[in-house]
This record gives C-alpha cells, structure tokens and sequence, in this order.
C-alpha cells in the first residue's frame, strides 16, 4: 500500500471553524470521486491548539491506494483536477506540502474512540544518507517510542525512495502518527522516562526541535 500525504494552512482570512466544515463536507465530496482511494483520512488540528501559538499546519490528510500504478491511474484522472481546482477555496496555496510514503506499524495497537492523534513531521539530519536515517528511525528509534505507556498507536510513515532519486530532497522525510486516549493521556506521557529517551534520541538523526501538531482524526473513506 503507499499513502500520499499533505499538509497545509486553511485560507487567510478563514476561521478555524469554516475551514474544518468546508475541508470535512465539501471538499472531502470532491476528493470521494476519484479513483483507487482505498482510504482517506482528515485529521484537524484540534481548536485548543490555537490558544498559545501557530501550529504547524492547520490539517493534514493521507489517501491510501494499492500501488503505483493507482497513483498513474489517479493522473490521469479528470476528478483529480476538480480536487486540486478546490484547494484554493478553503487553503492557503502557498503552503501545502506532499509527500508519498510507505507506512511502517511501530506498535500496532487500536486507535481509540474518541482520542487525540499526534502528528510530528520529520526530516533527516542533512548529513545522514535516506537509507541509514530510514533503517535507524525504524530499529533504533522506533522501539523508544514504542514503549511510551500511553501511546496506544505507533506508525511512520516513510517518504518512499524515489523521493531521493538524482540527488533529491523530499520536503519531509516523512510523519510520525501516535494516537493517545486523551490530551491528558499525552500529557502524562510527556512525563515518563520513556518519553524523555525517546526525546533525546531525535538528535541522533533529526533536524530537532520537530515541528507537530495534536489532531483529531477523522475517516471519510476505510
């Protein structure tokens, strides 16, 4: 399976609110048409996450297909254009980002009712090479975070090796997704020794500090 995901701000001058209405009816409608979704998934920033500061994107979303040859076939489609077409009415152009990626199940736990997911955008330290920042993130990074109590789920997702093809730079390396019971449950985290390793060891092989964002998640196509 490989999984597009984007991020963006919602359009200047655009409350919260009408951006996660417009983004979860009316363009969620649009993006439904095109072909070979086998999931789709909006995740919103959650409205606390305003109070003290910018977060680093307003939403993002992640379309699940088969393969590659879904991507071409999708192309090629004309629904394709009428879902780009949308974007400029509820987003701020100038800040969407996409990658392609290929998840990896870290803890493979439930994703909980009602519950918070975590999203934390992730790029390499400049010096380390695709394929050894990848290995590390998985074997050596991923049982940390693995064993932060409160996380109930744990998945990477791994911008693909095309990416870096002729010497190319993705615009992230890919996203980390936990899912916590409640902001609560993130904040006791935050407290454990688990998560202070965890923590220490992104210097090892990420640009630090790792921008992210707290969401609520919600699927329109499963």
């Amino acid at each position: 399976m490989i999984k597009v995901i984007s991020l963006f701000r919602r359009k200047q001058g655009m409350s919260v609110e009408d951006f996660q209405l417009y983004w979860r009816n009316q363009h969620a409608e649009i993006v439904c048409r095109m072909p070979g979704i086998r999931r789709y998934v909006q995740s919103h920033t959650l409205v606390s996450g305003y109070r003290n500061r910018t977060p680093a994107c307003d939403g993002v979303a992640e379309l699940t297909f088969d393969n590659s040859d879904a991507l071409r076939a999708l192309a090629n489609s004309s629904s394709l254009g009428d879902t780009r077409a949308d974007h400029a009415n509820f987003m701020d152009l100038s800040s969407y980002k996409e990658i392609v990626t290929e998840d990896v199940v870290i803890k493979d736990g439930p994703i909980p009712t009602d519950g918070v997911k975590n999203i934390e955008l992730v790029t390499k330290k400049a010096a380390m090479e695709p394929e050894q920042f990848h290995r590390y993130w998985i074997d050596v990074h991923g049982p940390l975070g693995a064993s932060i109590g409160p996380v109930q789920r744990y998945v990477q997702s791994h911008t693909r090796s095309g990416a870096y093809a002729n010497g190319g730079t993705p615009v992230l390396d890919g996203v980390a997704l936990t899912w916590f019971s409640e902001t609560n449950a993130m904040r006791a985290a935050a407290a454990t020794e688990a998560y202070a390793n965890t923590r220490a060891d992104e210097d090892n092989f990420l640009t630090v500090p790792l921008e992210f964002v707290i969401t609520k998640e919600h699927v329109i196509v499963s």
